[in-house]
């Protein structure tokens, strides 16, 4: 160990130290930590000392997980004041408080002074919280906790941390995101509990700025109220205590040999929770908040239900209706739903939704010992109070709470989900009561009037040998038959192909927003002024109605806001026709490929669309209902709202999957020359991880600027892969970069993304990532491991015109999505 010089210069320390490091287990006013020494927790887990993030040369006092290859900070000391130089840390004597200071002696960090402080101590325990302990007053031989960092998180929560109210300390435990990978300060992403009284009922939220992002819904004894897959697990055990002196929630790990931590994501916007796989080195995304479109706060207004299984999410409430019905058409939820009838409060009563997330409790009130029946005599004796519930569902339920004024944010679980009693008018109480009745009797008379009907059809069918169209007169929409005059569900209003063409002007070519393998996409305006883009099959497409159908019955089930949204479809005659939200600036290849309209993509908004590409993808393959293999991801399939927000469109080639199935194989490959990964291409072989392959490829695209196909680099003979491939090898990653992303962009977040495009793009699909680790790797600042040869790097001879070995003639050498037929 070198030897260390230094002087004491009250209250503060300068030093002088040689570059060999040591490790302390706890340091009191005579020590410190310096570049040349860290404290160490007893079991070795964690360690705390200074860093720099990613290139960024930016000093910092952090604890991170000691034996973890890729340095996982988890704490941040210093986040508004980083260090250009040397840095120390030390107890300052006279106050009792920690400090953290630069070179030439300016504190940049302490904790609040502590006056009176007996022989202070700073120790770092097994857990990772830094404690500073003090001799206690009537208690020579014991010691009290001071300070811990505990108390104030960054942006990862720790087993055995509580998230919440110290209301006897006054101090709030929140996460604050990092701003970016390789700058800690604090982002404007947060979670924590929202501050309330005694008779309050608490819930966690996250904030983006000032506004409510993502609400967990109210702990309800068992679980949080919108997390109904919260339940017991191998890995953690979680609790939550309200209390008159505290209000947190927290967990513990079942197996201490486990690492598991949950993450706050400015990147991604989401909380996450990862483990450590030892085996593989890397960390595996075990659960992710929101977690999927119905979890975004407040979608669908006051009195609004989400039903992620419903096109559209938005519902209104049994006995409401839309505020702005117009707004509401055009998917425009956010002013909610209002009243069928009023209220009168002497005669209402209440009617029982069950399966819901309840609503948000901040204008709510609880009390634990009532009944449900003196819940219900409460809320009926207060004419503000619009609704009640038990607040605790353990042991057939117990405890009041009750909501006054709209209800925000709630959402349809298909179970899981808690029982609301909603005050309802007299008037709607009765149809309620006689409803089923009614519908009896209407459902006997529709019953004979649609027999009768027919056989009159059926008559005069066959008397003028016309073909029926049943249509609906109202806004154009029809209803759709298939050949055999069978009415499909497809789960999606249909619009007339006269409206259609009304609304593109007769499919005008100045109308025209481009072409792909499907057929030409045109921007039209329905007559409420909405624009909508029609993409429209060609009959020369190697695409049918298998595939049209398979495009309308997936995307209208998903919800993502990485994914583009289907607003209705027609089938009329020889017409296959999708109708999509409109995306004002078209597809991604139009600006990638393009060297005018590339300029405008700076390293920042290029990163954001790549997230969102990765975000998209896990939800497709891990959150939806099903898990869904793309099977044609490529630049022209992610489009750009007007935000420039990237959203995963065409998915007429997608394949569904089981929860359980892994793989599939097909006779018939569909995909893109360029994009498609090995095993697909060749041996019909698909998974997530062929998704994973095409994500990759346009990652390389993203950052070059160039087209996977056709020779990269003529002096060499490369195709995209096979170049990267070479810089790679040759240390010249960054040569890759296109002009444009050098200039403004963060060197190491480019470096680190064609790391990450090399991973993908790994020959056997085993080896590549899954997307939701693609994602921890995108935000976050750890070691990566080192990939392997690509798939698809051979070096071209100057013959080759296609894109794969001997198969090559058999796929299209354009843009569009191909189709093979192959006996297998």
């Amino acid at each position: 160990m070198g030897t260390i010089f230094f002087i004491l210069v009250h209250p503060y320390l300068l030093f002088l130290s040689s570059k060999v490091s040591f490790a302390l287990d706890s340091i009191n006013t005579s020590q410190f930590i310096s570049e040349a020494n860290t404290l160490v927790s007893k079991d070795g887990n964690f360690e705390l000392g200074f860093f720099s993030p990613s290139s960024s040369n930016n000093r910092y006092l952090g604890i991170w997980y000691k034996n973890i290859p890729a340095k996982t900070i988890v704490w941040v000391a210093n986040r508004l004041n980083p260090i250009n130089d040397s840095g120390l840390l030390m107890i300052n004597s006279s106050t009792g408080s920690v400090v953290v200071m630069s070179q030439n002696r300016s504190v940049v960090w302490s904790t609040s002074p502590q006056r009176q402080a007996k022989n202070p101590v700073l120790k770092l325990l097994d857990s990772g919280n830094l404690v500073l302990t003090v001799t206690d007053e009537k208690d020579e031989n014991s010691r009290i906790s001071l300070w811990e960092s505990f108390d104030y998180p960054t942006d990862t929560f720790l087993p055995g941390m509580k998230l919440g109210w110290d209301l006897k300390k006054g101090v709030n435990r929140i996460l604050t995101a990092w701003k970016k990978p390789d700058d800690p300060s604090p982002g404007d992403f947060t979670f924590g509990m929202l501050e309330m009284g005694i008779h309050s009922y608490p819930a966690a939220y996250t904030w983006k700025g000032n506004k409510k992002f993502y609400r967990t819904g109210p702990w309800n004894g068992l679980r949080f109220s919108g997390s109904p897959d919260l339940n017991p697990n191998p890995v953690y055990n979680y609790n939550f205590v309200s209390n008159e002196n505290e209000v947190y929630y927290t967990y513990t790990l079942k197996n201490k040999s486990l690492i598991s931590i949950s993450v706050l994501n400015q990147t991604t916007q989401s909380w996450d929770r990862y483990t450590w796989i030892e085996e593989e080195k890397i960390w595996e995304a075990y659960s992710s908040r929101p977690g999927d479109y119905c979890d975004r706060y407040g979608l669908c207004g006051a009195n609004g239900n989400c039903v992620f299984t419903a096109s559209p999410v938005c519902q209104c409430l049994k006995a409401f209706k839309p505020k702005s019905p117009e707004l509401w058409s055009l998917t425009e939820w956010s002013q909610g739903c209002v009243r069928n009838k009023p209220l009168s409060c002497d005669t209402d009563g209440f009617v029982k939704f069950v399966d819901l997330k309840l609503p948000d409790t901040t204008y709510s009130w609880v009390n634990k010992s009532m009944s449900l029946d003196e819940c219900r005599v409460k809320c009926l004796n207060n004419c503000t109070c619009m609704a009640y519930t038990n607040s605790d569902i353990r042991g057939g339920g117990s405890g009041c709470a009750i909501w006054f004024g709209e209800l925000m944010d709630i959402r349809q679980f298909p179970a899981g989900g808690q029982d609301l009693y909603i005050r309802m008018s007299a008037s709607e109480l009765q149809e309620e009561k006689h409803g089923p009745k009614i519908k009896i009797a209407v459902t006997v008379a529709a019953a004979v009037a649609v027999v009768s009907g027919t056989l009159l059809v059926g008559f005069y069918i066959c008397k003028i040998g016309t073909k029926l169209k049943v249509k609906k007169e109202s806004n154009g929409i029809i209803s759709h038959q298939n050949n055999e005059g069978q009415k499909e569900d497809l789960e999606l209003p249909f619009l007339d192909l006269s409206t259609i063409v009304g609304a593109t002007d007769n499919f005008a070519p100045n109308n025209k927003l481009g072409e792909g393998g499907f057929g030409p996409v045109y921007k039209g305006i329905l007559e409420d002024g909405q624009e909508i883009a029609i993409k429209r099959l060609s009959r020369s497409s190697g695409q049918g109605l298998n595939e049209f159908k398979n495009e309308v019955r997936l995307i209208a089930k998903l919800q993502h806001r990485n994914l583009v949204k289907l607003v209705a479809c027609c089938i009329q005659g020889e017409e296959k026709i999708l109708v999509y939200e409109y995306m004002p600036n078209k597809s991604l290849d139009s600006f990638i490929f393009d060297q005018t309209k590339r300029t405008l993509l700076n390293w920042s908004m290029s990163f954001n669309i790549i997230c969102g590409i990765a975000r998209g993808l896990q939800y497709l393959h891990q959150d939806s209902r099903l898990r869904i293999i793309h099977r044609d991801l490529k630049a022209s399939n992610v489009l750009l709202d007007i935000e420039m927000n990237p959203k995963i469109s065409d998915f007429g080639a997608a394949r569904t999957f089981g929860g359980d199935q892994l793989e599939g194989n097909t006779n018939r490959v569909m995909g893109t020359c360029g994009y498609m990964a090995p095993e697909y291409a060749f041996d019909g072989l698909f998974s997530t991880k062929s998704d994973v392959f095409s994500f990759g490829i346009l990652l390389l695209e993203i950052i070059c600027g160039k087209k996977s196909r056709g020779l990269f680099h003529p002096n060499h003979s490369l195709n995209l892969i096979g170049y990267a491939w070479r810089l790679w090898n040759e240390g010249r990653p960054l040569e890759l970069t296109d002009e444009c992303f050098r200039q403004s962009s963060t060197l190491s977040e480019v470096l680190r993304c064609i790391h990450i495009s090399l991973l993908c793009l790994q020959q056997c699909p085993e080896d590549r990532p899954s997307m939701s680790s693609v994602i921890v790797m995108l935000g976050s600042e750890g070691a990566l491991p080192q990939p392997k040869q690509p798939g698809f790097f051979l070096e071209k001879d100057s013959n080759e015109a296609h894109c794969f070995s001997s198969k090559q003639e058999l796929f299209s050498t354009n843009e569009m999505t191909i189709t093979l037929l192959e006996a297998r």
